[in-house]
């Protein structure tokens, strides 16, 4: 049982897949700029990051927040 949630813009959107784009527009090294998180700046890998954001929720909310500027400016 899904419910519809027309007012959630990340609705149906996978952390990897955001990842995966924030890495194509900005590159590992723009994207540690941008957020200041140890797993973008040193030995990064989707993998790794990906388990960090899942546990701490605040590093999440700051890529999903990068995502959707980013999906605006294009």
């Amino acid at each position: 049982m899904t419910k519809e949630q027309p007012n959630n813009p990340l609705h149906g959107v996978k952390l990897v897949d955001m990842l995966e784009c924030l890495v194509s527009i900005y590159g590992w090294e723009e994207l540690g700029e941008r957020i200041n998180i140890r797993c973008f700046n040193h030995e990064h890998s989707v993998k790794s990051s990906l388990k960090f954001l899942r546990r701490t929720p605040w590093a999440r909310e700051k890529v999903e927040d990068l995502y959707l500027k980013s999906l605006k400016e294009m």
